[in-house]
């Protein structure tokens, strides 16, 4: 298969450097452009992040002198990877898919323009077909919030198994959720800071989209109440979500389990190769999921379930655990765009 040339928006900070790494060798896509803002253009990818790489020990060889560009069209790829503040990132992914260019994104802007796909690869393939109604010559195609995206996949689960009429989510999100520097050492370590501001929001309503049926006319959000709270924890990766939820019908605790441990989706039948062979990771231990233990299985790209218990409000409640820069973040975004030239799309 001969590789996509892909860019990447926003290359030097936090999820922009978790693409760098997550796309080194990769067999489908060839990195061929990395791009950011004007203090950045010109020098090379070591220059502009230099004290500021914070993925792993070193960059990876195939990024450090390539010359980092300006976030405008003229970049020599097809596909260009958006991590960019979603303060300057709407117009720039607008101007990159009227040229042409394919933006897989990660910031909010896009999220709910009704001919563009909010996508979990797993959760929502079919909404891909939007990409037929957007007017530009490229098309735009954007991630959930990262707090998110590991809960949808339970959520897509139990929604097939039994149906869904309520959740109820308390999410415990790592710092690095909030890019580099972040939250403040003096703020965080010893606290819990109950405000993630918009998290709450994003949280309650971007499930629906991606869990909504594609219709004539657009999405229908599903019809299911989420309700959020949503707080800041001294963790460096990996979004803690415990989850409540009332089922549509009822099943026994071991029909809940399995409908969690066997979900597969598009991706593993088409084995994309950031695709985990399970999505969904049961842990039976009563102290799991733990962010130390268990942030990395399926390579960050699985989220893992335990502690699955009856609820006396509800109907069952259980932990989830996903990696919020992996899964949560550019992991996903690469999925999505697997997903994309598996269908011939790209």
């Amino acid at each position: 298969m001969k590789k996509t040339k892909v860019g990447i928006l926003g290359a030097t900070g936090a999820v922009g450097q978790r693409f760098v790494q997550l796309l080194e060798n990769h067999p489908w896509f060839e990195v061929t452009e990395l791009a950011a803002s004007e203090r950045s253009a010109g020098k090379s990818y070591t220059e502009a992040v230099a004290g500021r790489w914070k993925i792993s020990a070193d960059i990876p060889e195939y990024a450090r002198d390539m010359q980092v560009k300006a976030c405008k069209p003229g970049l020599d790829c097809d596909l260009v990877f958006g991590a960019l503040d979603s303060s300057v990132a709407g117009p720039i992914e607008s101007e990159f898919a009227k040229e042409g260019y394919f933006v897989v994104s990660n910031s909010r802007n896009h999220r709910f323009d009704d001919d563009v796909p909010l996508m979990s690869a797993e959760v929502n393939p079919e909404h891909l077909k939007l990409l037929a109604r957007q007017k530009t010559k490229g098309k735009i195609v954007t991630n959930s919030n990262c707090t998110i995206m590991g809960v949808t996949l339970t959520l897509k689960a139990l929604m097939d198994a039994f149906g869904l009429e309520e959740a109820m989510l308390f999410s415990m999100q790592a710092v690095s959720g909030a890019g580099y520097p972040g939250v403040p050492s003096l703020d965080i370590l010893g606290n819990i800071v109950p405000f993630i501001s918009g998290e709450e929001e994003k949280t309650e309503i971007e499930p629906l989209k991606i869990l909504g049926t594609l219709t004539d006319g657009g999405i229908e959000n599903a019809k299911f109440k989420i309700s959020a709270h949503c707080n800041r924890v001294p963790v460096y990766n990996g979004h803690t979500v415990c989850v409540s939820v009332k089922l549509g019908k009822k099943a026994g605790i071991e029909e809940f389990k399995k409908a969690l441990a066997d979900f597969k989706g598009e991706p593993q039948r088409l084995k994309l190769p950031s695709a985990p062979e399970h999505p969904i990771l049961l842990r039976e231990e009563p102290d799991r999921p733990q962010a130390r233990l268990d942030l990395m299985a399926g390579n960050g790209m699985a989220t893992t379930v335990g502690r699955i218990r009856k609820d006396p409000l509800m109907d069952f409640k259980f932990v989830t655990l996903s990696h919020n820069t992996v899964r949560g973040a550019a992991g996903a975004a690469i999925l999505n765009a697997e997903l994309m030239k598996a269908k011939k799309l790209i």
